[in-house]
């Protein structure tokens, strides 16, 4: 059976300018929310990636006609007839369970299919349910499938939720703008992402404020108050990210283009602290640096924590780095099973409960290694273009899901690589 790889000639360059894409975790959750809009909604600067594809397909499976032109994606969901969401879609992509706020907001119930866990966690969705329960919805788990209910109607509420978790508030917030009275989330998940779906619900509407703080205000509106809208995704700062840790490994100059520099404020701060020189420009960010790299402590927490989706590539930059680093991963359990993979091309990494010691190692050797996650391929293809030889990257569908032509972006600065069929 045929496989796609990627495959990288280290040659440890990388310099030049790349524009990222728009945040695969933002337009996910705007695709979702288009489903208030009861219309066609517009939405630029989409990533074209696997798992917009897919909730594209969600939408479709609700009734929704869903088409893209460019970077562009157009939603009509005003035939939107069915609040059931299959398995065999969830199954592949756990996102899609931002469709049961907005379904509940549209419907007054949702039939959705329960994620399985993954990879890097179980990522949970206690907390989803907590949330809009106290908003009046009534869950039943009926063989594998989450059922949602709202007898009495939805209504204000006010919830203080036990994490910051990014996946709950969006989905709180979805169904929360059409409950009537007033809602308040506290301990509300404060990433970039979440002030972007607060501000295109505000377009098609609704009456949200706070959004980026801990604690979220949101004035329930009629549902047909909701309307359609034209709004452009914000820039992904974990594609932005992932390019500035590539710049810091080869010594640059590269300079990230089409993301707000606040977004990634922690990751700077560790920038630096590692001996990198970092410009900071409106939009963008550049890279270089001239000294060896400094070893680092670091924990991911939420923003503006510095991110989890930024562990790998950092544990990366930690192995090329003079001294001992220590990671600790205080978001998903399974989050270090990159470690091995970079244990093959020569990484020495010690893994004590949630913490990794990373022992700079100054070489890497190429070497054929998985994918083990989206964040995790896109580590390891970094770390083949520092690497002696030859790396070759299996499963690279988890890179797909969030990386839009990465390879392409890799060569257009410097890069020796190539995706190839086996």
């Amino acid at each position: 059976m045929s496989e796609e790889v990627i495959v990288v000639k280290g040659n440890g360059v990388l310099r030049g300018t790349v524009r990222v894409s728009g945040a695969k975790n933002s337009a996910l959750k705007l695709m979702a929310a288009s489903i208030l809009g009861q219309g066609r909604t517009i939405l630029h600067n989409v990533p074209d990636i696997s798992d917009i594809r897919l909730m594209g397909e969600v939408l479709r499976r609700l009734g929704a006609t869903v088409e893209r032109e460019g970077h562009t994606v157009i939603v009509d969901t005003s035939t939107v007839d069915s609040y059931t969401t299959p398995y065999d879609l969830v199954s592949k992509m756990r996102a899609s369970i931002s469709v049961l706020g907005p379904l509940i907001g549209r419907f007054g119930r949702a039939h959705v299919a329960m994620p399985g866990g993954c990879q890097i966690g179980a990522r949970k969705i206690d907390m989803h349910m907590v949330g809009l329960e106290a908003l009046g919805v009534q869950f039943t788990v009926d063989h594998g499938d989450l059922l949602a209910e709202t007898p009495g109607g939805i209504h204000g509420a006010s919830v203080l939720l036990e994490f910051a978790s990014v996946g709950a508030t969006e989905n709180m917030l979805m169904a929360a703008v059409v409950a009537p009275g007033r809602t308040v989330i506290e301990n509300a998940a404060r990433e970039p992402e979440i002030v972007d779906l607060a501000n295109m619900l505000n377009a098609m509407g609704a009456k949200v404020t706070g959004a980026g703080s801990s604690v979220i205000e949101v004035e329930g509106v009629p549902l047909s108050a909701m309307h359609p809208c034209e709004h452009t995704t914000v820039g992904d700062r974990i594609e932005a990210g992932t390019f500035l840790v590539g710049g810091a490994l080869t010594g640059g100059p590269l300079t990230v283009e089409g993301v707000s520099p606040d977004h990634l404020h922690m990751a700077i701060v560790k920038l630096r602290a590692m001996g990198c020189d970092v410009t900071i420009g409106e939009n963008s960010v550049t890279i270089s640096r001239t000294r060896p790299l400094s070893s680092i402590d670091i924990q991911t927490l939420p923003h503006p924590g510095f991110p989890t989706d930024l562990q790998a590539q950092f544990m990366l930059l930690a192995s090329m780095a003079d001294g001992v680093s220590v990671i600790t991963e205080n978001v998903f359990e399974n989050r270090f099973m990159f470690a091995a993979e970079l244990h093959r091309m020569g990484g020495d990494i010690s893994i004590e409960d949630h913490h990794a010691i990373v022992r700079g190692v100054g070489r890497l050797q190429g070497a054929p290694v998985k994918s083990t996650d989206l964040r995790a391929g896109g580590a390891l293809v970094l770390a083949g273009i520092v690497a002696d030889g030859q790396t070759q990257v299996h499963r690279i569908e988890h890179i797909d899901r969030g990386y839009e032509d990465y390879v392409g972006k890799l060569a257009s600065l410097g890069a020796d690589v190539t995706r190839r069929v086996l």
